[in-house]
């Protein structure tokens, strides 16, 4: 169960980050529209692969 508070709170903030990183890397170079889409694709990419990484390790300490 540890891992599962240690996870989430590093996958909130990681996913916090991917965002901005978006924001900062596009914002003002591109429609507001493209920039959100972006920032969207890129937390969901993000999210799916730091539950992957979560979910893997919690089965493999089992």
């Amino acid at each position: 169960m540890k891992e599962l508070l240690v996870y989430g709170v590093s996958g909130v903030a990681s996913l916090f980050i991917f965002g901005y990183c978006v924001h900062i890397f596009v914002g003002g170079m591109v429609s507001e529209q493209t920039e959100l889409l972006l920032i969207i694709a890129v937390v969901l990419i993000s999210a799916a692969a730091i539950g992957w990484f979560a979910w893997d390790t919690i089965r493999r300490t089992r």
